[in-house]
């Protein structure tokens, strides 16, 4: 296991004790794999920790520049590459998502019947970008009072599409469950469209803007929707649980071949490898309003708007998806800490990942928190306690006076 205070800064380290014994004790035999965890604070690394291995087996060390599937933790980086464009004035907040991706100009909704007969209706407002950030577009995604919308849209099956183009068209193809703006219902479809209309905007493929504008820029180097093969090794296995409780390989393609790509297409929603440090990097550009070691990729109006809760502002309000929080553009927002389940201040901005990876900023205190593992809960096995509340709440034990 590993501490270290960043020695370039004149910030005082946090104490390593307390968070390492919790590492340790979260990584054990019947905990998770592995964890590394960076905390920074007022731009200086405060923390730095590793705990368990990268292997099932229990042969090779975590390392510290280990590489993790942070699945959701993509979603804000595609939220900050459509907000470049919305500065460029290539794309605009409030702009119908059928003036880049005209499939989506006649949009209608279930109003009612069954899968082989449903009762559709025209939507009276339009798609928008915005929708998309805030995941208020009215795709049909999950929930037993939507289960005609959901079964259309799976008939359609934009993930078996081989690039976003294929992805966006299929899901035009399915009615709304919801009217645009009214209802929030996270999912990935919306984030999968905008990541189809950063495409038609900029005039690039997703990777490649991403790459260009984003990962090269703030030195992110390990971050990617493949892990070249020379560098795989460092890839953490993917872990589950089966019924009875026993660690084991998740049953995923990436898990079987670690480093491969997620999707078929350029997941906007969920695709990217990334390590703990490269994640930091990104998150200390947001919680700096925009800029990192000189390098601006938003202002900070557009970073403050991010970071700020959208529900509240439509109308009617959508209601929050959390006690004490709402959603930016991209992210949860904390709107009430004496209500939210996270320790934190008002405006405490984050994401998590399927596979246990997890980040918040705390504007207020300056301080940022990445904390990656790789598991991947299923239905029917025991589940294994959530990292993120409880180490969270140790830092903010310890870096409070």
């Amino acid at each position: 296991m590993l501490s270290l205070a960043a020695c370039a800064t004149a910030a005082p380290s946090l104490p390593p004790a307390p968070l390492d014994a919790w590492l340790g004790q979260a990584t054990g035999a019947d905990g998770y794999l592995g964890a590394v965890a960076v905390v920074a604070d007022h731009d200086a690394v405060v923390y730095r920790g590793v705990s368990g291995h990268a292997d099932l087996q229990g042969r090779r060390p975590l390392r510290e520049d280990a590489i993790f599937r942070i699945y959701s933790m993509t979603k804000p980086i595609t939220s900050v590459a459509a907000l470049m464009l919305v500065e460029e004035g290539r794309l605009r907040l409030d702009d119908p998502v059928a003036h880049y991706l005209p499939a989506f100009a006649s949009l209608r909704r279930v109003t009612g019947g069954d899968v082989d007969d449903p009762q559709l209706a025209s939507v009276t407002r339009p798609l928008t970008i915005r929708h998309l950030l805030t995941h208020t577009a009215g795709f049909a995604t999950g929930g037993d009072d939507i289960r005609v919308a959901s079964a259309l849209l799976q008939r359609q099956a934009p993930e078996d599409a081989s690039d976003l183009a294929g992805y966006a068209d299929r899901v035009a193809r399915a009615p709304l469950a919801d009217e645009p703006g009214t209802r929030f219902r996270y999912d990935g479809v919306n984030t999968e469209v905008l990541a189809r209309v950063i495409e038609v905007a900029s005039g690039q493929s997703f990777d490649h803007f991403l790459q260009a504008r984003i990962f090269s820029p703030l030195g992110m180097r390990d971050t990617g929707f493949e892990v070249p093969a020379t560098q795989r090794g460092r890839v953490i296995a993917l872990t589950s649980r089966d019924a009875d409780g026993r660690r084991v390989l998740a049953d995923t393609p990436s898990a079987r071949t670690p480093g491969i790509a997620l999707r078929a297409y350029t997941s906007g929603a969920g695709g990217l490898y990334s390590t703990a440090d490269d994640y930091l990097r990104f998150a200390r550009m947001l919680a700096n309003g925009g800029d990192l070691d000189g390098t601006r990729l938003l202002k900070k109006d557009t970073v403050a708007l991010m970071m700020a809760d959208q529900l509240a502002a439509f109308d009617p309000a959508v209601p929050a998806p959390e006690p004490g929080e709402g959603f930016g553009l991209g992210g949860y927002v904390v709107t009430d800490p004496a209500k939210s389940s996270r320790p934190g201040s008002v405006g405490q901005f984050g994401w998590s990942g399927a596979a246990s990876t997890y980040f918040t900023i705390d504007p207020a205190r300056h301080l940022v928190i990445v904390l990656m593992s790789q598991h991947l809960p299923v239905d029917g096995a025991p589940a294994l306690p959530k990292l993120a509340g409880p180490f969270y709440r140790q830092v903010y034990a310890e870096v409070l006076p």
